[in-house]
């Protein structure tokens, strides 16, 4: 199986950057959560709530297509930004870097 390279970067801990391999098809939140990386997913990777939502630094390009549903929940969440995407959305077939926001106002696991 395809590997592929994301880059994770922390809003509150700025210059920490963590680098994990993972298999093509996987998404941001797989990732995340298959390296022990907290990004909080409330409603268990449906796209129904915002509360995985990361910047895409690099790779957006290479990312399915936002769809109205995940743009909804977007425009939910706190500090949206115009690189925001759900990390349960983010499935991935290329090397990304991402930006997790803080998770510090998020009540959810």
């Amino acid at each position: 199986m395809k590997k592929h390279k994301v880059t994770f970067r922390f809003e509150t801990e700025p210059g920490k950057e963590l680098t994990v391999e993972i298999n093509q098809g996987d998404t941001v939140l797989d990732a995340a959560h298959d390296n022990n990386i907290h990004l909080n997913h409330n409603c268990g990777a449906v796209c129904a709530c915002s509360t995985c939502q990361v910047y895409i630094d690099k790779g957006m390009d290479d990312l399915p297509e936002i769809s109205d549903k995940e743009e909804d929940f977007i425009d939910r969440a706190i500090n949206p930004r115009i690189n925001s995407r759900l990390g349960c959305q983010c499935v991935i077939n290329a090397d990304i870097e991402v930006t997790i926001p803080d998770q510090s106002t998020i009540i959810g696991h």
